[in-house]
């Protein structure tokens, strides 16, 4: 296989080891890049990898058990580090109703847009926006996630947002996943506090992230940085009081115009700045500076039908991560497909395939704060991995559509029914 150098290492192998597995070649990811080990091998304890070369190399581990591939490749597990999974009901009609000429402004006038799902997620219970978040959640475990980020921000009372961040606890308790939750109580304007928006930042600030924080429901703290939601100045109060609080911070950003939204997330280290299509060459240049991740949403791109593209080369330029995410959501990007992503980020955004599969492994990983232990194949890190039959990395790419046959290992352990 030509692909990008390979990769050999040599480590002090194990005494012993749970699992051995072998005969396939290992994309490692790491640096970024595809790094593969030809015929390579990966030992596992504990659900971790704790050695992996070439197969040549690898020690005998007489009483591990072995488990042997007919060639294929392996990639780390992937990462969807932005979606919004948990909420109640869904927009398709609104779609359709897009679809036939009815504009965004008469469909929220009318009551609909992000009120519809917040009105429909105030009104379901706990039970109800679990069982509907599985559903949304099976498909992308199907096609390899093993870890994934989900998002709060369809409730904006303090009930509703802690019923919300609840629900993505449970779901991490309920199948083979890693999950993230992030509270994204500034995502809109409630109707309650029309005309005092400075007033909902005092609750998001005193009351709401103090809780979270307390009874430690989310991993990290985002905001909507745009006209139509809060302002710069606004999100520089909830990233002050997220930070006190020792949560890490993100910021959906450049995705309508151009505030400069990413440059404040850099400014704050924030883990990552997200959708960017309106980010400039200072933004990137500042990301580049503290090391956040920019994550692209083409998903939501496609769907909106924008014209403006995110700055890829200048992400480029200056070495800025570039992670793809699903940003699966009711409203402008209803995507069940991380793998379809994939082939949006190259076939829309201009990324190789090398940059597209970075997005989901080792960017995505860095994205969520999680680079040290997640994201590559490496020894050291947890033992999510993806066997596929293919003959290189861009297949993963190229076919377009459908569910490609896979084994997902979480854990160091064969995933299979993702149902809980």
């Amino acid at each position: 296989m030509s692909l990008a150098s390979s990769l050999c290492l040599t480590v002090t192998p194990p005494a012993h080891c749970d699992s051995v597995w072998r005969g396939a070649t290992l994309v490692t990811m790491q640096d970024g890049r595809y790094n593969v080990i030809e015929n390579g091998a990966l030992a596992v304890t504990e659900g971790k990898i704790v050695w992996l070369g070439r197969n040549a190399d690898c020690p005998a581990f007489p009483h591990a058990q072995q488990h042997v591939f007919d060639g294929g490749i392996i990639t780390p597990g992937f990462i969807d580090c932005h979606t919004h999974l948990v909420f109640g009901g869904n927009r398709s009609a609104e779609f359709e109703q897009r679809l036939n000429g009815v504009s965004y402004a008469e469909i929220a006038a009318a009551g609909g847009g992000i009120l519809s799902t917040v009105n429909a997620t105030r009104d379901a219970t706990e039970e109800e926006l679990l069982r509907q978040a599985l559903l949304r959640l099976q498909p992308l475990l199907a096609e390899g996630v093993t870890c994934l980020e989900i998002k709060s921000g369809y409730g904006l009372t303090l009930d509703s947002e802690l019923k919300m961040l609840r629900v993505i606890r449970k779901l991490a308790t309920l199948l083979p996943v890693d999950i993230q939750s992030t509270c994204l109580a500034a995502h809109a304007l409630p109707p309650e506090y029309k005309d005092r928006a400075e007033d909902y930042i005092d609750f998001i600030c005193d009351t709401l992230l103090p809780i979270v924080a307390r009874e430690k429901l989310a991993d990290a703290v985002d905001a909507f940085c745009e006209r139509l939601a809060f302002s710069p100045a606004q999100v520089e109060r909830i990233f002050d009081a997220a930070q006190a609080l020792g949560l890490p911070v993100k910021l959906h950003a450049e995705q309508l115009s151009a505030l400069h939204g990413s440059s404040l997330a850099a400014n704050y280290h924030a883990l990552s700045a997200d959708h960017l299509e309106y980010a400039t060459q200072e933004d990137a240049h500042a990301m580049a500076a503290s090391g956040t991740v920019a994550v692209l949403l083409p998903g939501a791109w496609y769907l909106l039908r924008e014209k403006q593209h995110p700055p890829v080369n200048f992400f480029r330029q200056y070495q800025v991560p570039m992670a793809l995410a699903s940003d699966a959501n009711p409203g402008t990007s209803p995507v069940l497909s991380l793998r379809l992503m994939l082939n949006m980020g190259c076939t829309l955004f201009g990324l190789t395939p090398e940059e597209a599969l970075a997005g989901i492994t080792c960017h995505g990983a860095r994205a969520l704060g999680l680079a040290a232990s997640h994201g590559t194949l490496a020894e050291g890190k947890v033992a999510d991995f993806i066997h596929w039959p293919l003959s290189r990395p861009a297949e993963l790419i190229y076919w377009l559509g459908g569910q490609l046959p896979c084994t997902v290992v979480y854990r160091g352990k064969i995933r299979g029914n993702v149902h809980p």
